[in-house]
């Protein structure tokens, strides 16, 4: 039985971890078919900041892109992933892209931070970092226990 210190834990969690998770795994399906003009757009976009990636083919990068969305969705809405592991992951990606936000020409107003309106599309990430950052000081700070004791308070938060 899970004590209630783990129960507030997964009670404070789950709603960061479904709608985050929800949003990734949206995003990383809906990018799994994506045409070549949609490939080449989110490619070019990327290979101005991070041009290591200009290797890659378009197809192949969105692939990729799409499969790590869906890894971090899956991530995020699995419970028995520690809240670290999957704050790690999210806050990663999320600092990918306020990368590109940050590098890229025309995202940011002149001599500040303050998006573009094309920049408000990246600039939004910010909150995905804060997020991730906090699930990683929850599950450093949490309670550690066995994947099933972490699972009780879920699983009686959705049959209730």
């Amino acid at each position: 039985m899970a004590t209630g210190s783990a129960w507030r834990s997964a009670a404070r969690q789950m709603p960061l971890r479904l709608t985050v998770g929800a949003f990734f795994l949206n995003s990383g399906l809906s990018k799994r078919h994506a045409d070549q003009a949609t490939a080449e757009r989110l490619h070019q976009l990327t290979i101005g900041t991070y041009p290591f990636l200009g290797k890659l083919d378009a197809r192949k990068f969105t692939r990729q892109l799409s499969t790590e969305e869906v890894a971090i969705g899956a991530a995020l809405l699995l419970p028995v992933i520690p809240a670290a592991v999957a704050g790690t992951a999210l806050t990663a990606f999320s600092c990918g892209t306020l990368g590109l936000y940050l590098r890229t020409p025309g995202m940011r107003q002149e001599g500040g931070l303050r998006p573009t309106e094309l920049g408000t599309v990246l600039a939004k990430d910010v909150w995905l970092l804060g997020i991730g950052i906090s699930l990683i000081a929850e599950g450093v700070t949490g309670r550690r226990g066995p994947a099933a004791s972490a699972l009780g308070p879920w699983r009686r938060m959705l049959r209730r």
